[in-house]
């Protein structure tokens, strides 16, 4: 199998498109092209990983941080990461990354947080706008079912719990052929009415082209009428960070060790207790400081993220209890979500969670 079959199936379930504009995710090194001798999983990239992809004879190593932000002017060796690429270079390995993009899909690193904490009633704390398209398009109403159909199943026409989401209102089609045209219905030089369905439907941007090609390959006519707009609109679907219920409700220092417990975590960073009990929970994997208001104005009683500042903390004002877990140990459970959706799909690649603890930070 080669290396972008599987990027391709990653990126349905986590576009590229839904990355953060500082994000550097998707293929950084390597040739698509290539067949996979083995994939191996990994929360970062350092020269340690590119020995143990080596080692264990895979030439593809898919990451959730990307081991290049900026662009590189040299390679000489000054950096890690410079001899990270160089090394990935000489040894023939991919290195792909998978980040913001799936921070920000509402099945992504936030939704495992919130399973392994068992949260309930999840959604995503702040969606994004801008991430849905509208498809207006005009069918001939014996075709509209038909066409309907190819559609949806290109993935348009879902909103939320719902599929097959659609607006159609029936009108009058007029168009007149000329002598080059091979008209579904209508002759030439003679103007033809047609009794239509102007159909509405809602769909992710990424799959435009998808959904496109689906309605012109479905519909009857040789000339296809539709208009494309982007919409404003929320998608509930797509966003930073997750909100969700405990189990039950419990007090400060009982959510606490109950948070250790089910991240495996030695130290947690927080404010002090509130002083009402905690029942609703806010997360983000990774640097998620700038979600604390959407957190309070969410109602959370708690918020699990990591890298607050110091004068941050003072911003929780006793609305909320803050709860700094550390960035690689919020998100090193990313390479258990990669594992599973990888082998679930894929089973003739061997895939291997990296043995090597990329932690930058020593607890003494």
């Amino acid at each position: 199998m080669k290396i972008k079959e599987l990027t391709s199936y990653l990126e349905s379930f986590a576009p590229v498109a839904y990355q953060e504009s500082y994000d550097n995710s998707g293929l950084i090194v390597g040739d698509a092209n290539k067949d996979i001798t083995g994939a191996l999983i990994t929360l970062d990239v350092n020269e340690l990983v590119l020995d143990e992809a080596v080692s264990t004879g895979c030439n593809l190593i898919v990451a959730h941080h990307p081991i290049i932000f900026k662009g590189l002017k040299r390679l000489t060796g000054k950096s890690y990461v410079e001899r990270t690429v160089m090394a990935a270079i000489k040894n023939d390995v991919a290195i792909y990354a998978i980040h913001t993009n799936l921070d920000n899909v509402h099945t992504g690193v936030n939704r495992k947080i919130s399973e392994l904490l068992e949260l309930s009633n999840t959604r995503v704390l702040v969606p994004k706008n801008e991430t849905l398209g509208k498809l207006t398009t005009f069918i001939p109403s014996d075709k509209t079912e038909e066409v309907l159909s190819a559609i949806h199943e290109a993935g348009a026409g879902s909103i939320g719990d719902y599929d097959s989401c659609s607006f159609r209102v029936a009108g009058t089609g007029a168009f007149r052929p000329n002598e080059s045209a091979d008209p579904y219905i209508g002759s030439a030089n003679e103007l033809e009415k047609v009794e239509e369905d102007r159909v509405e439907l809602i769909f992710p941007l990424p799959i435009q082209q998808r959904v496109i090609s689906a309605l012109k390959k479905a519909h009857p006519y040789e000339e296809v009428a539709f208009y494309l707009h982007v919409l404003e609109n929320e998608n509930p679907e797509v966003g930073s960070g997750m909100i969700g219920n405990l189990p039950w409700e419990m007090e400060g220092k009982a959510f606490i060790p109950y948070l250790k417990e089910k991240m495996n975590l030695e130290v947690v960073r927080s404010t002090f207790f509130i002083k009402r009990s905690i029942k609703k929970v806010a997360v983000c994997g990774g640097s998620g400081s700038f979600l604390l208001k959407a957190a309070i104005a969410a109602g959370a009683d708690a918020f699990v993220s990591a890298d607050f500042k110091y004068h941050e903390f003072f911003d929780a004002d006793g609305k909320i209890l803050i709860a700094d877990i550390g960035h690689y140990e919020s998100e090193v459970y990313t390479k258990d979500l990669i594992y599973a959706l990888l082998s679930e799909k894929f089973s003739n690649i061997a895939l291997r969670l990296s043995k090597v603890n990329t932690n930058p930070i020593h607890y003494a």
